[in-house]
């Protein structure tokens, strides 16, 4: 990428984090609105509002270096002190489109660094970290399958998970759990392939 847009991207992370409240009262339900906007706000930074969103708005920031292993983790993210950089790591045994996702909710993590225990308390359904990894996935889906986006081509015609998850280059699992997200769908296996039960 260009010197320009590594410019344009210095305040990404200080934009995002500013999002979060100066308060540690912050429900469930407000972490997942923040991390929407965080998310839209990310893409409007690089004005993306359609298709598949490119990886290379997280992974060009300045201070963030990808990593890939061989070792079976979902993923991990962490401040390498000597080089001065977040290191998010990728396992090479995931797909591409896992990928994608894994990077964007790892930079999730990045985001709240410092941030976290006023963001998720826990509850009784669930625990502050169980919060924190729910509402990482809810941010990777919010930023590769934009609402308005999914909202438009859904409305357009599109509304086979292949032909969405192909669209914006993400599994049909994921799709599947965005749809209903959305409300586009309250069971996602009904827009399934045509040659799938309930197709």
């Amino acid at each position: 990428m260009t010197d320009k847009y590594q410019q344009h991207t210095l305040s990404v992370l200080a934009t995002l984090r500013s999002v979060i409240p100066r308060r540690s009262d912050v429900t469930y339900d407000e972490a997942l609105r923040i991390a929407e906007l965080q998310a839209n706000k990310l893409l409007a930074a690089h004005a993306i509002s359609e298709g598949s969103t490119p990886t290379e708005l997280i992974s060009e920031l300045p201070k963030i270096t990808i990593a890939y292993t061989g070792a079976l983790v979902a993923g991990a993210s962490y401040w390498d002190t000597t080089r001065r950089t977040w290191v998010i790591l990728l396992s090479r045994a995931d797909s591409w489109q896992r990928q994608r996702f894994t990077l964007a909710h790892e930079y999730k993590h990045i985001i709240d660094h410092g941030r976290s225990g006023d963001l998720y308390r826990g509850d009784r359904r669930a625990s502050a970290a169980t919060q924190a990894e729910r509402v990482a996935d809810y941010f990777a889906a919010c930023v590769l399958m934009p609402r308005r986006a999914l909202k438009r081509v859904w409305g357009n015609g599109m509304q086979r998970t292949d032909a969405l998850a192909a669209y914006f280059q993400v599994s049909e699992r994921a799709i599947g759990v965005r749809l209903r997200q959305t409300g586009l769908v309250d069971d996602w296996t009904r827009c399934t392939r045509a040659d799938e039960p309930g197709g």
